[in-house]
């Protein structure tokens, strides 16, 4: 690939990028032109409010004129309607200037002919009535120009406006700037919570753009719909695309249409609860006429029974006795009608288990592998003392049998016992090596067990000790006596 072709690209991409802030808004797929044709500058896209004219193909019939009004869109969802007199054959796409107040505003043709009629009606809009405007004519050269200037203009506005509102320490945000087609006017969107006071803020844009400004504010929904942006759902914004009005949504929307009442799943972008959510109000509200109230319980021989659930679609009831609310019961409609009708006339059905379709019950949780412990990592404190003593004693000749029976200390008795008894003394061969195995029980008694070390303590009120107990002992002289008492 040449280094020219590798210089193009992301020029091409910066291109795309200023159109989309720019003119994209104003639903053009590219900047239009002011010596060339703009007959495919206006693209049916993703642009907010587009129409789509589906009475062109159909003749007019004869001795009928032409309506005369059009419909001119300009930045996001500003749309209005405006009377041609004077220019004929005025098509969709065309770049036209209209009146505006102070001075002209440019548009864009986006409907035309009978269809336009039904718009107005649709907005209650008078096609008589003389508040509609006047379109002047089609765009001169110099009328594009100053409209792409002013429209490439808009966002560094924007931005240069934000920072002066931080400097001035207004609690305000500056949402969006739009440019009037002949540079005369600027338009400047913010959302605040409170009401703000931007008179020296207005004198400082008047000063440094040398413009005549207007300041309008929007709520959060407004704001989202002129950003614009992608939803939950993978497709745009309904705000940015075809929505006009707001209407409120409330949380008893959420509850009828047994939603959990969780604020990330049930916001959108601006904060504030979906408009989506009324999108199927009316239809929940019609089903939920076939249903009993929630706070009807149903009365059986094996207890009272409470609604916990329910499920539109499947036209099913979930309930749970009273006593045991975590077992949970699936019933269908029709019963439930049914039981309630018992009930009334004092009559209980066996159980509702007979009817349930499906039987929710409550699970347990059981550790069968043993993998799911938090604590299976840590270790024993036993665990840890039994291995510091046995570093520590590695020389003796006990060392292994305190960590075996730190090990299970469960067995600490058992093997006590069997320690005792003189059978296990005689077969095991550990202990037959050791001195003292042939002590009687009255030694034992004493605290002489064979696995102990031997002791060299004196002891003077024993002098006649067993000869096997002293076998290994060492020998004293009677010469070492008197020479300690010398």
């Amino acid at each position: 690939m040449d280094d020219n072709t590798t210089q193009n690209i992301p020029e091409e991409k910066n291109d795309q990028e200023n159109i989309i802030k720019t003119f994209g808004t104003r639903g053009m797929c590219k900047t239009p032109s002011a010596y060339h044709s703009n007959n495919d500058l206006y693209n049916h896209r993703c642009c907010k409010l587009d129409v789509y004219d589906w009475l062109k193909d159909i003749p007019l019939p004869e001795h009928q004129e032409e309506f005369d009004c059009v419909e001119v869109r300009f930045k996001n969802s500003k749309k209005d309607f405006f009377r041609n007199i004077d220019i004929p054959h005025l098509e969709v796409g065309d770049i036209v200037a209209v009146e505006a107040s102070p001075g002209h505003d440019i548009g864009i043709v986006t409907l035309t002919g009978e269809t336009v009629r039904l718009q107005m009606k649709k907005m209650d809009r008078s096609p008589e009535s003389e508040e509609i405007k006047k379109i002047y004519r089609r765009a001169r050269l110099n009328d594009i120009e100053k409209w792409v200037v002013s429209v490439e203009s808009e966002h560094p506005t924007m931005i240069r406006t934000r920072k002066i509102a931080k400097e001035l320490r207004l609690d305000m945000k500056i949402n969006d700037v739009e440019y009037q087609g002949d540079h005369t006017k600027a338009i400047f969107y913010y959302t605040a919570d409170d009401r703000v006071d931007f008179r020296e803020l207005i004198k400082r844009l008047a000063e440094e753009f040398r413009v005549r400004i207007e300041m309008r504010q929007i709520g959060v929904r407004q704001e989202a719909g002129r950003v614009g942006g992608i939803g939950s759902c993978g497709r745009e914004l309904c705000c940015s695309t075809w929505m006009t009005g707001f209407q409120s949504v409330t949380t008893n929307t959420a509850r009828t249409q047994q939603l959990s009442l969780n604020p990330q799943k049930l916001a959108g972008q601006c904060g504030k609860l979906k408009c989506c959510l009324n999108f199927e109000q009316e239809c929940y509200v019609d089903a939920l006429k076939e249903f009993p109230p929630h706070e009807q319980p149903l009365y059986t021989k094996a207890g009272r029974a409470f609604h916990q659930k329910t499920d539109i679609f499947k036209r099913i009831m979930w309930y749970s006795y009273e006593n045991d609310p975590m077992n949970q019961m699936a019933i269908p409609l029709d019963k439930v009608l049914k039981i309630i009708e018992l009930n009334k006339k004092n009559q209980k059905p066996e159980k509702l288990e007979d009817l349930a379709v499906i039987k929710e019950q409550k699970t347990e949780f059981e550790n069968v592998i043993g993998q799911d412990d938090l604590t299976r990592f840590d270790e024993d404190d036993s665990d840890k003392k039994s291995r510091r003593r046995n570093k520590k004693g590695n020389n003796t000749p006990n060392g292994n049998q305190h960590r075996d029976n730190r090990q299970n200390p469960r067995n600490d008795r058992n093997e006590a016992r069997e320690e005792r008894r003189p059978d296990n003394r005689q077969s095991n061969p550990r202990n037959s090596t050791r001195p003292g195995d042939n002590r009687d029980n009255r030694n034992r008694r004493n605290g002489d067990y064979p696995n102990r070390r031997p002791q060299n303590r004196r002891n003077p009120n024993n002098g006649q000790q067993n000869n096997n107990g002293n076998k290994n002992r060492p020998q004293k002289n009677e010469g070492d006596d008197n020479k300690q008492s010398s």
